[in-house]
């Protein structure tokens, strides 16, 4: 049965439920920048320094005209070209061997165990979304009742509005929601919409400003959905 305060979790993605930015995102950005015969490479720290920008299409978009001095056409039309062959990179050669975070298997077997509903709200896309669901947590997917990312609009910055159509359509008060998160910019743009957030860092966003957050730990791993409740709620 549902808990008597936590009536539903939002995860985020990217760093949250996966270890995919250093495992994933950075490689098939690489590979991307190959096959397209751009004069680029990012190292890791490069790519990290590049995080705080939200999408790897306005990174590239970045990079070719304040470090290459492209125009602002050259640069919307290499992106173009760059978003579908680095997704595809991305799902078929990456994305199926991701490291899950320690700590996700057991929250979402003690959610379901629950019948607490499940949800996803990322600014990445949908199809890698589901694509990792399908490929990483397949007896997990049915479960996620929504599903929004990039294609559904922005999540972060001042525009975001991802976490508030996320709690409209879950029909469940702010405060009876958790949402997971990562990062700065995640924890923000959930506190934005009124929710309470438990932030678990990883190496990319350690040392970031996470005030705000009921929780802020290293691993979700020490952590049972009572102990989040209790904490967060």
């Amino acid at each position: 049965m549902i808990t008597h305060k936590l009536q539903a979790i939002i995860f985020d993605v990217d760093g949250t439920l996966v270890h995919s930015e250093r495992e994933g995102h950075w490689p098939a950005c690489n590979d991307a920048f190959q096959q397209l015969g751009l004069p680029l490479h990012w190292d890791w720290e490069t790519f990290k320094e590049l995080l705080h920008i939200p999408g790897n299409a306005n990174r590239l978009k970045y990079w070719l005209t304040s470090h290459l001095g492209w125009d602002e056409q050259q640069a919307t039309e290499m992106v173009a070209r760059f978003e579908p062959i680095k997704k595809k990179i991305y799902i078929e050669h990456y994305l199926p061997n991701l490291s899950l975070r320690k700590g996700v298997i057991h929250l979402l077997d003690e959610a379901i165990n629950a019948q607490i509903p499940l949800a996803i709200v990322s600014t990445t896309y949908e199809s890698q979304i589901h694509a990792l669901l399908a490929r990483q947590l397949k007896p997990y997917r049915a479960f996620f009742q929504i599903i929004l990312g990039k294609e559904s609009g922005p999540k972060t910055g001042e525009n975001g509005i991802l976490y508030e159509k996320c709690v409209q359509l879950l029909s469940v008060p702010p405060s009876h929601i958790l949402v997971i998160e990562d990062s700065q910019a995640g924890l923000q743009a959930a506190l934005k919409a009124g929710l309470p957030v438990a932030v678990f860092y990883n190496e990319v966003t350690w040392g970031e400003n996470f005030t705000g957050a009921r929780l802020v730990a290293r691993s979700l791993a020490p952590f049972n959905l009572k102990m989040l409740e209790e904490l967060c709620l």
